[in-house]
């Protein structure tokens, strides 16, 4: 692939960064597409005006990140698809931070799963909703074992929501939305923990009892509503 003017010679800033941002930045550009060969080591050398080594090390992170993939006896290529670990140096930084973004994150979440159920509503199959109406029991099941349950429950509430978003047929959307969760983990857990102990469990059923309905009624009102219930934000506050 020729260069023609994509990558400029680097001047300041941390010289691997800068060759991790400008190969990213060629690939949201669309100058690299998924399943594009890019650039041998000495040819990026000699574009950035750097040495091979910091080369290097930028293709090794862009590879860590899942951006990049090398292909022996081929060379390095563009990803084609997306990769969870894109996106797993935001999640450390907000695990680092949470008892800050507690707030941001619980609005991230919410509308998040509004617009997971909003495609569920749509596009679920018969199948799927017999599938949910599984899950729902399990769920209902394991609450009703009592508040040292916590982790089974916890476990049953995330199936349940995983169901939800696979039901959007939308894989982008699913995996996104899986991320949000890893990062709200803490959180809904200690939700979880909170209703249990406080002896609200059947409160906490019944929020995803709605949940299920309205998927079944094709019934879009008050989503936010009903979402904001099956994780009771109030008993989450993080320490």
């Amino acid at each position: 692939m020729q260069n023609d003017g994509m990558f400029k010679k680097i001047k300041s800033k941390s010289v691997v960064q800068t060759v991790v941002d400008s190969i990213t930045k060629a690939i949201i550009a669309g100058d690299l597409k998924p399943g594009d060969k890019i650039p041998t080591e000495m040819e990026l050398a000699e574009s950035f005006g750097v040495g091979r080594n910091s080369i290097r090390e930028a293709i090794k992170i862009l590879v860590y990140y899942g951006v990049l993939e090398i292909r022996r006896a081929e060379g390095t290529f563009v990803c084609d698809g997306f990769n969870k670990i894109m996106i797993d140096p935001m999640i450390y930084g907000v695990i680092l931070h949470q008892s800050r973004d507690y707030v941001n994150l619980m609005e991230l979440r919410e509308m998040m799963e509004v617009g997971v159920m909003r495609l569920a509503i749509v596009k679920y199959e018969e199948s799927e909703l017999e599938k949910l109406r599984e899950k729902l029991d399990i769920l209902r099941e394991e609450i009703a074992k009592g508040p040292e349950n916590v982790e089974n429950v916890f476990i049953a509430d995330n199936v349940f929501h995983d169901t939800v978003s696979e039901m959007g047929h939308n894989p982008i959307v699913d995996r996104i939305n899986n991320v949000v969760r890893e990062m709200t983990h803490k959180m809904r857990c200690l939700s979880v923990k909170n209703m249990l102990e406080s002896g609200r469990g059947e409160e906490l059923y019944e929020a995803h009892e709605t949940i299920y309905r309205k998927i079944k009624e094709g019934d879009d009102t008050n989503l936010n509503r009903d979402i904001r219930r099956t994780y009771f934000p109030e008993e989450a506050e993080m320490e």
